[in-house]
């Protein structure tokens, strides 16, 4: 068997999400769909991040085991003019059987959209961005963004999923506004539970908005189950932009350390 990375790049806005669901388009069945023509023997990927219906990517990684070899610019090319127009698989790596797209990832970075102009959002990217028809104090939404950092118990904003852990360590989460009126959110962390980055995009906008003040989001960290008062923002302003892996020889040790249960900081 050989191993290879997969990077790849999608528009969400017509998938399900990532994960494969029976009657529905996804990114994951699509892509093992045309793996499996061009290769003629079934392919399971194994994801970073299983991404929401909607939600982009342009630095999404995923790896599958293979009783071929193929080469890795072929299948580039093949898949090229067999993909869809909304997914493309961007490079094909053969890595050690020791990485794992999954549990080997040191961190994910997202980024998060948000047109604050009073016309919107321009419309070319009108579907990797929100059109906020509010108010947005950035200094504001930064002050609340700086309280959150840190490796916390984010269950006040994930969808809680059997048997998994909602302690996060939140490396980066920081605003910008572009010279068009485009406030964007860089957030990194070593991984993220179910809807947990438009949750905090969420709760920020409404401190933005000056509907909350901005010691509020950081206050709901001692929450032990998701607080229905948090909004999650829409799935369109979010894209998985890049994931990050240690080298070569060190990637068993990172596995093993991830697959060890998180408990909550004391």
């Amino acid at each position: 068997m050989s191993r290879l990375r997969l990077d790849i790049a999608y528009d969400g806005t017509d998938f399900s999400g990532w994960a494969r669901q029976p009657g529905r388009r996804t990114v994951c069945g699509v892509l093992e769909d045309a793996l499996g023509v061009v290769l003629r023997e079934p392919v399971a990927l194994t994801v970073a991040g299983r991404t929401d219906a909607g939600v982009h990517a342009t630095g999404q990684v995923a790896h599958a085991d293979l009783a071929s070899g193929p080469e890795p610019e072929w299948l580039v090319r093949r898949l090229a003019r067999l993909l869809p127009p909304d997914v493309r698989v961007r490079a094909v790596t053969p890595v050690p059987a020791e990485f794992d797209a999954r549990f080997s990832a040191l961190r994910r970075h997202y980024r998060y959209r948000v047109a604050t102009t009073p016309y919107g959002a321009e419309p070319l990217r009108a579907r990797d961005t929100l059109s906020w028809p509010h108010p947005f104090d950035l200094a504001a939404v930064q002050a609340a963004s700086d309280a959150l950092l840190g490796e916390h118990d984010f269950a006040a904003f994930c969808k809680r999923r059997e048997g998994a852990t909602t302690v996060r360590g939140l490396q980066q989460l920081t605003w910008t506004r572009d010279t068009d009126g485009v406030a964007q959110a860089a957030v990194s962390a070593d991984a993220f539970c179910h809807s947990m980055v438009r949750s905090l995009v969420g709760a920020l906008l409404d401190v933005g908005r000056g509907r909350r003040t901005p010691d509020w989001p950081a206050s709901l960290l001692h929450r032990s189950e998701r607080a229905s008062e948090v909004p999650v923002a829409p799935a369109h302003g979010l894209t998985l932009v890049a994931v990050d892996y240690p080298p070569a020889d060190e990637l068993a040790a990172r596995s093993a350390a991830t697959r060890r249960l998180r408990v909550p900081p004391s």
